[in-house]
């Protein structure tokens, strides 16, 4: 007994006829007749009497057909779940960002993905980005954004988003109006530095020579600049996707030439399987940096 001969059954059951059943099974009457027979020896009793022309269910067939539709009860259910996870889904998404891109644009795209997913739990993990690179490569974390480029085995990285950098500093510092910045107009200027041996503090100095700036103060993260620049600390070159996602008051964001180019990455494992969740997680991200833009 098999689930062919099962379903062709239950096809003549519920349509009463081996013709309507065909056609709802694409097959021919003469194939379901053959299935229908072989489903009769296989049990050892008659399935149907044929009176006038109509098949009539023997009492077998009754008994038969209703342990049958608890089976298939059984299959919609199931046919159900799967519907409900392709297109709810379940179980948890873990996504790791650095700091600046867990203020700044995140939010909008696990909005985005909550929209879609709504029963998918997803956590989401900040630190720096080697132990980001870390989380992603030991896969803690199914999909990762990072600030500088990770040089890890088993982790791949791709450029999801890049802008140029600009220099943030009180709203009535001297330079705040002008519409553009270069290097020399920061000469004598207390500047806030990016922590040593990073990649985006390398692309800053590279842009300056000579004594110029005033290396005031460093610091790791983006935010905590603006937050400086706020208090008068000195001025400096950010992302200028924090600046906008902390709209502090009294700071002001002023381009600067030459372009500083401030990459973010997103980060997989190298042998992480596919997954519709974290693929639709990375479309949100890419729509969220253009929406912040």
């Amino acid at each position: 007994m098999n689930f062919k001969q099962l379903e062709t059954f239950r096809a003549v059951m519920v349509t009463g006829s081996m013709t309507v059943a065909a056609q709802q099974l694409h097959t021919s009457q003469s194939n379901v007749s053959r299935v229908i027979g072989k489903l009769e020896a296989e049990t050892g009793f008659e399935l149907f009497d044929r009176h006038g022309g109509r098949l009539v269910p023997t009492k077998g067939a009754d008994a038969l057909f209703k342990e049958i539709e608890r089976a298939f009860v059984g299959l919609d259910s199931i046919a159900e779940s799967a519907r409900a996870i392709r297109e709810l889904g379940s179980g948890t998404l873990r996504v790791a960002a650095s700091a600046s891109i867990s203020m700044s644009v995140l939010p909008s795209a696990v909005r985005m993905f909550g929209e879609k997913y709504p029963y998918v739990r997803v956590v989401v993990d900040t630190s720096a980005s080697p132990i980001i690179a870390n989380w992603i490569a030991t896969q803690h974390c199914d999909i990762g954004f990072v600030s500088s480029y990770p040089d890890k085995p088993g982790v791949v990285a791709s450029v999801i988003h890049t802008e140029s950098a600009v220099c943030v500093m009180p709203s009535r510092h001297r330079l705040a109006k002008k519409k553009h910045l270069v290097p020399q107009d920061l000469d004598g200027e207390r500047f806030i530095s990016l922590p040593s041996g990073s990649q985006s503090r390398r692309a800053v100095d590279a842009a300056f020579s000579g004594p110029g700036r005033i290396l005031a103060l460093e610091t790791t993260f983006a935010a905590t600049i603006c937050r400086m620049v706020s208090e008068k600390v000195g001025v400096s070159l950010v992302n200028p996707m924090v600046s906008r996602a902390m709209k502090l008051p009294g700071v002001v964001d002023v381009p600067f030439k030459p372009d500083i180019p401030f990459k973010s990455y997103m980060l997989k494992a190298q042998l992480a399987p596919r997954d519709t969740h974290t693929s639709f997680f990375a479309s949100c991200m890419r729509a969220a940096f253009k929406q912040h833009q």
